[in-house]
C-alpha cells in the first residue's frame, strides 16, 4: 500500500476570510459548488464548520464510487480537515492570504492506495483526476466568493 496525494490551488479576488466563510458553510453554499461526480449530498450534522458531518458519493472513474461520510475539524484558523469515515481519505481545505484583499486556496487529499500495480496506477492517475474535480468545486467557488 503507498499513499496517494493530490493538491490543487487557487487564488480568489476576495478576503481569505469572505472565501474560508463560503467554504466552511457545507448547508448553503458547498452544495451549489459540487461538480456532476458527487450525488447524494447530505448535511447529517451541523452544517457550517467544525462538528459538521456531511455524506456524499464521489464518482472518481466511470467504475470508482467511493461513499463518504465526512467529519469536519478546524484544526487551525482558516483551515478545514474532512476525514472520511469509511476510508483512509483526508481532504484538507487551507486558506491563506495572497495579496491585498486576495485570498488562496490549497486542497489537499490523501489516502491509503492499493498495493501492487493496482496501486502503481492508482497512485499514478487518481491524483489527476481528483484534481481535476477540485478545480472544478475551486472555479466555482470563485463565482459564489465574488
Amino acid at each position: 500500500m503507498g499513499q496517494v496525494y493530490a493538491a490543487t490551488e487557487r487564488v480568489y479576488q476576495a478576503s481569505p476570510e469572505r472565501v474560508y466563510e463560503a467554504l466552511a458553510d457545507y448547508a448553503v453554499t458547498r452544495p451549489k459548488l459540487l461538480p456532476a461526480q458527487y450525488s447524494e449530498y447530505e448535511v447529517r450534522a451541523g452544517g457550517r464548520g467544525a462538528g459538521t458531518q456531511v455524506h456524499w458519493k464521489l464518482q472518481a472513474t466511470e467504475k470508482r464510487v467511493r461513499d463518504c461520510l465526512f467529519n469536519v475539524t478546524e484544526p487551525a484558523p482558516l483551515k478545514l480537515v474532512e476525514s472520511d469515515a469509511n476510508s483512509s481519505m483526508v481532504t484538507t481545505w487551507t486558506v491563506t492570504a495572497a495579496g491585498a484583499g486576495q485570498a488562496k486556496v490549497l486542497v489537499e487529499t490523501v489516502w491509503q492506495g492499493a498495493g501492487g500495480i493496482g496501486g502503481f496506477f492508482e497512485r499514478t492517475f487518481a491524483p489527476k483526476g481528483l484534481n481535476r474535480i477540485h478545480d472544478e468545486v475551486l472555479a466555482r467557488l470563485a463565482t459564489e466568493v465574488a
